[in-house]
């Protein structure tokens, strides 16, 4: 009988996107800083996410899934190329808003492998990609029809005088202060500065649904890209959702978030496009647990942001494509850098002539079947050739070669999260079976056991023959930062940056 399902499903695949003249539409929502215990289908008793809840209940839910690095823009660029961000050269750390570099322009990104098939691309939101000399490293610039958003992280400008929540709650805490206020772009114009908090989104989802439907009608297949700010420090969220959560501020951010989810479900319903439209979800990176109940939330998992155990970079993930996707969890083991080669695949693109990282996931979505990932390896925000590897999953054991704690997982019981944790060498590796000790607590002994011996060289080898295989980009961020880069609607007003207003 499992076997007639297969046929039976891949039948239905082939004939809904092959046969049909209609290549599948796709749409890819990436939170920011949401940890693997927030949601309510992951196990959160508090949180409100009716539409992600659906497309988990719907779709097939991962437990085994990896971002690629446990801060932002490093792992944006691994998901949008499908390579470890130490080969585009997006580290360390993160671009800010005068940032020279950016995710270099001969990278391709999931935009650019779809545009030659006659796609439709938009991308709506957090960017974090770089913005550069004249927006040179802007979403337009990388294979995007339409960019609206704030082209880098919302905390990256004075913040504590915005209103966050209605009617004016301002900001929590303190972002950047001395630079820009956050700007609101369109393609590469700036339309607001600094951005109203309380109706940005509602301005994506009327962005988005104008952007699907406008698709359908030119029966164009098309590709969104949301990046969402939710639920990154600090948290707001318009009228519909702020008061409305049982958690507080950051879960009325979260609420936020799903209504836009449950906004692009209907769009794709009223237009006839729900059936033929595959659609994924997960994060960029674990919780900035610092900011304790503000900050999110990793469940049974280890740390949160900033780190290489798994609350840094394991995260929640969906994908939904009804009929096409049979309802269920999977516990093979997944990445972001399997997006855009299974993207690709779905559609009939050709793939980059580059080294790619990512491998076709078609089958896990499909027929629930087995991944063609073998190991998962685990980069610091701060990576170099001359350390390497800090971890690597190969099955379900986990190697540390090194550990260290992060500011943005300060607060925790745990001391191995926190700063004051500083680096540590492990040889032999810190060893871990993620089955049955998720949580990182009881490291494995290989004294006396023959094969976690065996083990650890299989590991050792599979490190070495990846970091032969590695070479690293020039660092990007390195490049550094110039004031004069910082967007600003009025670039010839004075005294900046306080003068940049407009909108």
């Amino acid at each position: 009988s499992w076997a007639l399902w297969d046929l039976a499903t891949k039948y239905l695949y082939l004939l809904v996107t092959s046969c049909s003249g209609s290549p599948p539409n796709f749409i890819l929502l990436f939170a920011d800083d949401l940890g693997f215990g927030d949601l309510g289908c992951y196990g959160h008793p508090t949180s409100l996410t009716p539409n992600l809840d659906r497309l988990a209940a719907d779709g097939l839910r991962f437990t085994d899934f990896y971002c690629t690095s446990p801060v932002c823009s490093p792992s944006r660029a691994s998901l949008l190329t499908g390579r470890y961000q130490t080969r585009s050269g997006v580290y360390p750390g993160v671009f800010y808003p005068g940032s020279r570099g950016g995710l270099p322009l001969n990278e391709t990104t999931i935009a650019e492998v779809l545009k030659p098939l006659g796609y439709a691309t938009a991308a709506m939101g957090k960017w974090h990609l770089g913005l550069g000399l004249n927006g040179t490293f802007l979403p337009t610039r990388q294979g995007f029809d339409y960019y609206l958003g704030v082209p880098y992280s919302h905390d990256m400008g004075p913040c504590q005088n915005l209103t966050c929540f209605p009617p004016d709650i301002k900001c929590f805490g303190h972002c950047d202060l001395g630079v820009v206020t956050i700007p609101l772009m369109y393609n590469e114009v700036i339309k607001q500065q600094p951005v109203d908090f309380l109706d940005l989104e509602r301005a994506y989802s009327d962005f988005a649904t104008d952007f699907i439907t406008q698709s359908a009608r030119k029966k164009q297949p098309f590709f969104l890209y949301y990046p969402s700010h939710h639920t990154h420090y600090p948290q707001f969220a318009g009228p519909a959702a702020a008061g409305q959560s049982r958690r507080g501020p950051f879960g009325d951010s979260l609420l936020e978030f799903d209504n836009t989810v449950g906004n692009l479900l209907s769009s794709l319903e009223q237009t006839g496009v729900l059936n033929n439209t595959l659609i994924l979800f997960t994060s960029d990176n674990g919780p900035e647990l610092m900011r304790m109940s503000r900050g999110g939330n990793a469940g049974l998992l280890k740390c949160g942001k900033g780190t290489t155990y798994e609350g840094g970079m394991r995260e929640p993930a969906i994908a939904y494509w009804p009929g096409i996707i049979t309802p269920g969890v999977t516990h093979e083991l997944a990445s972001t850098l399997d997006i855009l080669p299974t993207l690709a695949k779905l559609a009939g693109a050709k793939l980059p002539n580059v080294q790619l990282d990512g491998v076709d996931m078609t089958d896990i979505l499909i027929n629930h079947g087995q991944s063609k990932r073998e190991a998962m390896m685990f980069y610091p925000t701060d990576p170099s050739e001359s350390y390497g590897l800090f971890a690597l999953r190969l099955g379900k054991y986990k190697a540390h070669f090194y550990t260290r704690g992060a500011g943005h997982s300060e607060t925790t019981p745990d001391h191995d999260c926190h700063i004051i944790s500083l680096l540590k060498p492990h040889n032999p590796p810190l060893l871990f079976d993620l089955e049955s000790d998720p949580s990182e607590n009881y490291p494995l002994s290989p004294l006396g056991r023959p094969d976690l011996q065996a083990l650890l060289l299989r590991i050792q080898a599979v490190k070495e023959q990846f970091e032969a295989s590695m070479e690293f980009g020039e660092s990007q961020i390195e490049k550094g930062i110039d004031p004069n880069l910082e967007p600003c609607c009025t670039p010839q007003c004075t005294p900046k940056p306080s003068c940049c207003q407009c909108g």
